[in-house]
Order: C-alpha cells, then structure tokens, then sequence
C-alpha cells in the first residue's frame, strides 16, 4: 500500500518540480493500492507541483455528444440520439470513460475547472485559468487551444502507468502539421442557446481514428516510445506503476517530421 507522501516522493524523484505545468494520463489500476483512494494519486501530484504549479488533463464528454454526423452510427442509431440527447453542460457532463477513472476525480474534486467544449480539458493550478480560457469551436486540438497554450507555457506529458497510445497531445501535432490528405471528421454536437438544444456543427483533423489515411496502427505509440529512445528516456516507478515525464515541445519536435514523412509515404512509420 502507497501513501500520499510515497507517492509524492515518486513523482518528484521522476522529475516533477514546483511550478510545473503537467498534462497526465494515468491508470489507477497500475499504481497499486493507495492508501486513502484513489484520489491520493493526483492529490501526491499536486503536492510536488505546490501551488505554483498546474495540472491538466483531457476528459472529453460523454458518449454520442460527438458522434452524430461522423459516420459511425447508423440512420436509426442518430435519429434517437438526435431526438433524445440532452443539451452538453461541461460543469456537469462525465469525463469519457475511456480516458480514465482518474480524470473524472479530478474534475469533481474542488478547485478544478474545466472549459465549455466538448474537447473538455480539467486543469487545477496557477495556469488552470490560462490553460481553460479558450477552445476555438473548430479544429479544438490546434491553434489557439488549451494545447497550444500548454505547449506555450513548456507543458511537460506525465505518463503514469498508461497505454503510450493515448497521449492527447499528439492531436495538436496532427492539426499543426502541415502535410496533404489529412482527414477531416465534421459532426454536431447539442449545445443551449436562448434556452433551446441546437445541433451545432462541428468539425476538426479526425481525431476519432486516424487525422491521416498513412498513420499506421498505434501510431502515437510510436511516437512517444520512439522520442523516449532518442532521449535516452528510461522513466521510472511511481507506487507500482512505470511512469515517464516527456517535454510537450520535444515530442512535437520529433513527431511532426515523422508525421510528414509517414504522410508522404506510409512505409516510412517507425
């Protein structure tokens, strides 16, 4: 069993400072069991951080609040979600399950704030303001979003115990990257307006299954482990889960070069 302050000690022994500004992706699972709950893991985070630091996760929306018009349902499946869906209230709406149990901690725990998208980021800290204040409506990964401020403010990735293929920071390296053939996903998502649900619509580089036809299976995957090889990257353990803390502008670095070379020819996937 892992105390706060274990875990705390892990967390600056793999690197985390005061002042920080961290983007986590976490598996409860892999830490091991915590003494006090799960809520301990980003509670230890935040007390390496201190308060002049930042913490920032992606929670998403719930199912089908981004689905509509995408082509992954059928006439009938969109036609009940057209008609019974309520409107998306991001103060109250649950993180996707599929990011994670912890990120939904942290957006109900006090002190967090989130932005009103449906590419909703949770953010605590000196920069959560910042880092919240804006979402472009289209194309929500890139210029001008909560990930182009985080890599402004040299946002660092903490990878704790999680699938390397699920780092969401790797949509903004595929809005920003400048290659031909990208795929774009356009839907409708149900907001209020005037007191009304309207279906807005929405579009962005398909963040759903691949923003380019060449990317290859587990391609963020790739990426990631491909930049922890180059920078000689070995991460760490925090309580039982292997954890690595990256730089948010290096792995842009290496991945949109990558990104236009798989682009111009698929073969060329690490």
């Amino acid at each position: 069993m892992y105390s706060r302050r274990e875990l705390a000690d892990g967390f600056r022994a793999l690197g985390v400072r005061p002042g920080d500004v961290i983007m986590l992706h976490a598996s409860i699972r892999s830490v091991g069991e915590v003494a006090g709950g799960p809520d301990q893991i980003h509670l230890a985070l935040k007390d390496a951080l201190t308060e002049a630091g930042t913490l920032l996760m992606y929670a998403s929306c719930p199912a089908h609040y981004d689905e509509v018009g995408r082509g992954n349902l059928g006439p009938e499946e969109e036609r009940e979600i057209l008609e019974k869906l309520p409107v998306f209230d991001p103060l109250t709406a649950r993180s996707q399950r599929e990011n994670g149990a912890l990120v939904e901690l942290l957006r109900t725990y006090p002190g967090s704030v989130v932005n009103a998208h449906v590419a909703r980021f949770v953010a605590w800290g000196a920069q959560a303001a910042y880092l919240t204040s804006e979402q472009p409506w289209d194309y929500a990964f890139g210029r001008g979003s909560a990930l182009d401020r985080f890599l402004q403010l040299a946002g660092r990735i903490l990878l704790l115990g999680c699938d390397h293929d699920n780092v969401t920071f790797l949509h903004y390296a595929e809005h920003v990257v400048d290659v031909p053939g990208k795929r774009v996903a356009r839907f409708q998502v149900p907001i209020e307006e005037r007191g009304q649900r309207v279906w807005r619509a929405m579009e962005e580089f398909d963040t759903s299954e691949r923003a380019h036809p060449n990317w290859p299976e587990r391609f963020f995957a790739r990426l990631v482990d491909g930049y922890l090889a180059r920078t000689h990257n070995s991460g760490g353990r925090v309580g039982d889960a292997r954890s690595f803390l990256l730089d948010g502008r290096g792995l842009l670095a290496h991945a949109l070069p990558v990104m236009q070379s798989v682009a111009a020819n698929a073969e060329a996937a690490p």
